[in-house]
């Protein structure tokens, strides 16, 4: 039992079972998948063959066709990103790195004496790049890569069943890369192939395609004939025998080519006899003439049975050779006769055999390896004769029900595809398409000299990948609510997407919960809705392996005892098979034994109670099959499932509130979530705080003598902070400090708070005293009654913040502008604008307000050169532009807090002098800077390196650039180019090479990060702010609203327990303690028992106990507070068992006749608020071509006046006002302009006229020829 005493402010743990390993880092799915991509970190020698890398191996080297010119690829790396992280967020910029190749160009062609062989740098065009959050920052706006959850290759065996009700087997092989076969057996019990799901033919001609191509081949290969010689003696003995093959006479015959001239020989065959037949005496004779050696009898065997299906298929077969076989296949395949035979060979050869047109991928090798009991090489990644023969041998064996159907479902046949992996396919789509660009590009170039820059167009891959990145369905934009919604966005498994499932076909069973998903995905967490099942949660301890497929972290369990002190072992489903795990709850001694006799167990997909000794594994956690969203539901093991997923769904929409709070009762992963989502700032090491503000935090770490000399920067980092800064949902980030001035540091403090976190942990809502009882019936169903105190004090009060953004673009009539010198606006509109047309910060807008003052030239022709003179010299007179300010919307409210002008520069002559002048400076200091980053580098060396003896030191091109054996002195150091000198093995001390490798990559870095500020200065002087073409200023201005909460808004708690507050009451009318307290939330019991969520009850009543007691709690889900735990505390806190008082009515002071469970609670604020929804109309908008009222809120559209409620004002009889709401309330354009008239003057209202849509009727009847006429 924990210590009440609880100084430290952690939470009192309900733990049973101790952690036996650390969560992974939740963003790994995302950042590692990454890095192992580009591989960036490692040198290009030590670079596996594996993402980038490998996609460029697989393209490179290229040739021209005449094998003249070779194109070779080298090495890859990039440059540092031109803007920050930040700046491309404000400027609505792509944060990408320039990706470069080192490619070298040669010629084997002696007539080419000229040319020499070429090293060049190229560039290949500008990549996105993952932020240090895992997102991708895409004109501006964060987004994420889903991972996708897809069929894995490999070979998969299913059945399904003919009307008549015959079983029916098939196998179908899926690759990488290539075309589909498929194996199926149909009603007459024979087996065929099909090629890319089009023609079938007789699986024993695909058989005589690749090899084995006589019956007796096809025969042998299922041990199903006995050879017999040929002799008449010997063929008396076997009559009454059935022939297992035809008996064919061959013979070759000659004929002279036409086109050629030369002799060809063909050979031909004709049946004798054909299968199956049994052999008589009149068969001994045309046996013997037809010349044959051997003939092919059935055995008499009972495994004959077994093999019927390739007996019936050879019936089928009309091929009787491999040519005959190549050439049916060929005309199935291409519906014409092949050419030659060589063509038709080819055919099957390119399909399956060819490593240019197949690919089973690892992973597809791996499976067939595993489904067939092989032991072929995963470098062999095409099919072999050996796979085809081992699948139809499978096939049979199911057929005969010795074997077993594959589950589609079971996640040993379902994989990840994680962004590295998503990224490889687009670079191969891009790669693929720009080596063909400079095989075009070699064939033209002929005699003259080139280099690998002519070769290459640089916007071939960007525009391959910037579609990926903009256009497919699984880049998302980022769900940026709070920083759970963004780790579960950046964790998420879609089965969505190209080449997986689409939510219409998808059916009960792959969206159903599988027995695999134990401790991989969540059972718990999926969307409501379309897509439920499709879309599923990564689990809190799950890993991807290099596979692709999902793991999962188990204790090996021997001879009855757990191993605790080894390390852990991870699963994937298809290893998990077939083994016993004990729950993770299961009691065990410090020495690993078993404390019950009979343990409870998993066994595939049951649960049965074993013996110790059978056990082979046993669970980590008791968290491990749920994910990070539902492991932050405390008693989660005391709510119903569909609850349960309600409860995690609707944490990720709690809006961030201006000062959250930790709950009271958490599940004590509240902290690794905010550390984790990268939304904190958290130190790096130890140190001491040297200053804080608002807007800052320095730090000053510890740095051992090694540190100081690999290091290039100083021992103080300074960290800023976010303030207000606008995300995706328009929610607000703003950090604030949480250390002091002098405060030690240790790693992985925490440093501030805000977004969602307190204190370093995650804080979506608030904690509340809470009643479950009725009150005055406003709670009815699911609303909620609420203290006018949280109003008052600001509980659940929330920042929003809205971007409002114009373009100035320059249009054919002449260029737009910014101003607040708007024609036809009155002063009092334009009062609060700059002279940049922008609204100055602090002002407090309301809807219709203008934000941004802009005017763009109108005339229906274009000014002539004289106009344009003119009006520069007088100035634009206010008739020729007309007003395009943008207006604040409908329904907003809120004080502008930022806004900024991007602007392209426009030079005069004198500023281009000045700028001369200043890039003149700037250039001068960059190689001063560059000068002194070589000094501090070569100062570092020569520290590691004096009187050491060089092992050779080599630039990449491999030249000497220290002799080995001679000594390192400053002047060969100083000599040498470090751009692009390799970092291995200097000296023959592995230390100090060590020491070398670092101090090189931190100049590099260092030098890198000099050589991107200095190009972005010179940017910023030379061309002003980067922005889309055609645009000349981008203005944009940022509007903060303060929600409080509001009747009307939705609230929920973490157990699904969801609800719309009907009303706002004043404190002194609530219910009330007897020391009276009144509580600020009122929920109705009723919501309950039926929705079974009694978690929310256990969180209330131990709420009330931590909040009297002044700690708080963690309880992991199904290892949390027992009824025990939870009374000892309420106990100890003086309040009554399971938190049953009496309270008074704050209206009539009396008591309330019984007791009401009565404690504290967590309530979040959802994002579906009031003010976004209330909307009402009276002129608005009106579509082009019915001319009715637009619908919803975004159009500014009316309420539909629909079918049914026509019906309504039917059945009343209204026929008056039924005649007013389909003409002049909607499409009667004449008479609704009249009405406007009348009311405007007080006359009668018009008669209604003929509505428009009406008019759509008539011409569309027109449209069909029929002529509509209105006698």
């Amino acid at each position: 039992m924990a210590n009440i005493i609880n100084p430290t402010g952690e939470r009192i743990n309900f733990a049973s079972v101790n952690p036996v390993i650390d969560y992974p880092d939740f963003l790994d799915v995302q950042l590692q998948s990454f890095r192992e991509f580009f591989q960036l970190d490692t040198t290009s020698e030590s670079r596996t063959n594996e993402g980038l890398f490998k996609v460029f191996l697989e393209n490179f080297p290229i040739t021209d066709t005449r094998n003249i010119f070779v194109l070779e690829f080298l090495d890859y790396f990039v440059d540092p990103p031109r803007y920050s992280i930040d700046e491309c967020i404000e400027r609505g910029l792509t944060y990408s790195v320039p990706l470069k190749a080192k490619l070298r160009l040669s010629c084997n062609d002696p007539e080419h004496e000229d040319f020499k062989t070429i090293v060049q740098d190229v560039y290949l065009g500008t990549i996105p790049y993952m932020t240090p959050r895992g997102t991708f920052v895409i004109n501006g706006a964060e987004r994420i890569i889903v991972s996708q959850l897809h069929r894995s290759p490999g070979v998969f065996f299913g059945q399904s069943y003919h009307t008549n009700g015959t079983k029916l087997y098939s196998a179908r092989v899926i690759p990488f890369k290539g075309s589909w076969i498929e194996f199926a057996t149909d009603v007459n019990n024979v087996m065929y192939a099909y090629i890319d799901r089009k023609k079938k033919f007789p699986v024993t001609t695909l058989l005589r395609a690749i090899g084995f191509e006589s019956d007796k081949d096809i025969l042998n290969l299922f041990e199903l004939a006995e050879e017999i010689k040929v002799s008449k003696s010997g063929l008396k003995k076997v009559l009454g025998r059935k022939l297992a093959a035809r008996v064919l006479r061959t013979w070759v015959e000659d004929f002279v080519d036409e086109d050629t001239g030369e002799v060809v020989s063909i050979e031909r065959n004709e049946v004798i006899i054909e299968r199956d037949t049994i052999i008589e005496e009149d068969h001994i004779d045309l046996i013997v003439e037809a010349e044959v050696k051997t003939i092919l009898l059935h055995k008499n065997e009972s495994s004959h049975n077994d093999f019927a299906i390739i007996l019936n298929t050879l019936q089928k077969d009309t091929a009787n050779s491999g040519k005959e076989a190549h050439e049916h296949i060929y005309r199935q395949l291409r519906n014409a006769d092949p050419p030659d035979e060589e063509t038709a060979r080819g055919v099957i050869e390119k399909l399956f055999f060819s490593d240019k047109r197949y690919d089973l991928g690892d992973v597809g090798r791996y499976r067939i390896n595993r489904k067939l009991n092989k032991n072929e090489p995963l470098s062999n990644r095409v099919l072999s004769k050996d796979d085809i023969v081992s699948i139809i041998k499978y096939l049979i064996e199911l057929s005969n029900s010795r074997a077993d159907v594959d589950d589609i479902d079971h996640l040993s046949n379902r994989r990840v595809r994680t962004v590295g992996e998503q990224l490889y396919s687009q670079f191969g789509v891009g790669l693929a398409r720009m080596s063909r660009t400079i095989r075009e590009r070699m064939n033209i170039r002929d005699n003259e000299v080139f280099t690998p820059t002519d070769l290459i167009n640089a916007k071939t891959l960007s525009s391959v990948i910037n579609s990926f990145f903009g256009t497919n369905q699984l880049s998302q934009f980022m769900d940026q609510t709070n920083p759970l919604a963004e780790i579960t966005h950046k964790r998420r498994m879609s089965a969505l997407g190209p080449g997986g499932l689409s939510r219409d076909r998808a059916g009960f069973e792959v969206r159903d919960v599988h027995y695999t998903h134990y401790g991989r995905l969540c059972t718990i967490e999926t969307p409501e809705g379309p897509n439920i099942g499709l879309i599923s949660s990564l689990c809190v301890h799950a890993k991807i392996n290099g596979m692709g497929f999902i793991e999962t972290p188990y204790l090996k369990v021997v001879g009855g005892k757990v191993m605790a002190k080894e390390p852990v072992t991870y699963l994937s489903a298809e290893d998990e098979e077939g083994k016993v795990i004990a729950q993770s709850n299961a009691r065990y001694d410090k020495d690993g034994n078993f404390k019950d006799t009979k343990i409870k167990a998993r066994y595939e997909g049951d649960f049965p109670m074993v013996e110790a000794d059978k056990l082979e594994f046993m669970d980590i956690a008791p968290n491990q099959i749920v994910s990070i969203a539902a492991s932050l539901i405390p008693f989660l093991e005391h709510n119903d499932a569909n609850r349960a997923l309600m409860g995690s769904n609707m944490q990720r929409q709690a809006v961030p509130l201006l000062h959250p709070q930790a709950p009271v009762v958490g599940t004590g992963l509240e902290g690794r979530i905010a550390k984790d989502s990268r939304t904190l700032l958290v130190a790096e090491g130890n140190g001491v705080v040297e200053f804080v503000d608002a807007n800052e935090i320095r730090i000053r770490y510890e740095q051992t003598e090694q540190d100081k000399l690999v290091s290039f920067g100083t021992d103080t980092k300074t960290y800023p902070l976010i303030k207000f800064r606008r995300t995706n949902q328009n929610t607000c980030i703003n950090l604030k400090p949480i250390v002091r001035k002098g405060q030690k540091v240790i790693k992985g403090t925490v440093l501030c708070e805000g977004y969602a976190t307190q204190g370093g942990e995650l804080a979506l809502g608030r904690n509340l005293q809470v009643a479950f009882m009725p009150w005055q019936g406003f709670n009815f169903e699911d609303a909620i009654v609420i203290s006018e105190k949280v109003t008052k004090e600001d509980i659940f009060t929330s920042i929003h913040i809205t971007e409002y953004e114009l373009e100035v673009r320059d249009t054919k009539r002449g260029e737009e502008e910014l101003t607040n010198d708007i024609p036809n606006v009155s002063e009092e509109a334009t009062k609060n604008l700059d002279e940049n047309g922008l609204i100055r910060i602090g002002c407090e807008v309301g809807e219709g307000d203008i934000l941004i003052g802009k005017i763009t030239p109108k005339g229906e022709t274009e000014p002539s050169p004289e106009e344009k003179l003119l009006r520069a010299i007088f100035g634009d007179k206010a008739g020729d532009v007309k007003d395009a300010s943008l207006k604040a919307i409908p329904s907003t409210n809120g004080v502008v807090i930022d806004k900024k002008l991007f602007a392209r520069a426009k030079k005069e002559k004198a500023a281009k002098i000045d700028d001369k002048v200043k890039l003149g400076r700037l250039k001068d200091e960059h190689e001063k800077n560059l000068k002194e980053i070589k000094e501090i580098l070569i100062e570092k060396l020569f520290a590691v390196l004096s009187g050491k003896t060089s092992s050779g030191v080599f630039n990449v091109y491999n030249e000497e650039l220290i002799a080995k054996g001679s000594k390192f002195s400053m002047k060969n150091l100083n000599d040498i180019d470090f751009s692009n000198v390799m970092a291995n093995h200097w000296t023959s001390d592995s230390e100090k090479n060590d020491l070398i490798r670092s101090i090189l990559t931190n100049f590099k870095n260092r030098h890198n990060q000099e050589l991107a500020d200095y190009r972005r200065k010179e940017y910023a002087i030379s061309v002003g702010d980067e922005l889309p073409t055609g645009i000349l200023k981008l203005a944009k201005v940022y509007i903060a609203q303060k929600r409080k909460l509001k009747v009307g808004d939705k609230m929920a708690g973490r157990h699904g327990n969801k609800g719309i507050v009907a009303r706002i009451v004043r404190e002194e009318d609530l219910p009330f303690m007897d020391n009276g307290k009144p509580v600020d939330i009122v929920l109705n019991p009723l919501g309950v028992p039926s929705r079974m969520n009694l978690g929310q009850i256990y969180e209330t009543v131990l709420g009330w106990a931590a909040k009297e007691l002044d700690v708080k709690f963690a309880t992991p889900i199904f290892d949390g507070a027992t009824d025990d735990q939870v009374l000892e505390y309420t106990r100890k806190a003086g309040i009554p068992d399971w938190g049953k008082t009496y309270l008074n009515d704050g209206l009539s002071g009396n008591r309330f006749d019984q007791p009401v469970t009565v404690g504290v609670i967590y309530m979040i604020k959802l994002g579906h608020m009031v003010d976004d929804k209330m909307h009402a109309r009276s002129i608005g908008p009106y579509s082009l071509i019915t001319q009715q009222p637009l619908g919803g809120k975004a159009q500014f559209g009316g309420q539909r006046f629909g079918e049914m409620e026509v019906w309504a004002l039917e059945a009343y009889g209204a026929s008056n006002i039924l005649q007013e709401v389909l003409t002049l309330k909607s499409d009667d354009i004449v008479g609704r302009a009249k009405t406007y008239e009348a009311i405007v003057k007080g006359d009668n209202l018009p008669t209604p006229g003929i509505p428009e849509s009406f008019n759509v009727l008539a011409h569309e009847l027109r449209g069909l020829g029929l002529d509509l006429t209105l006698e």
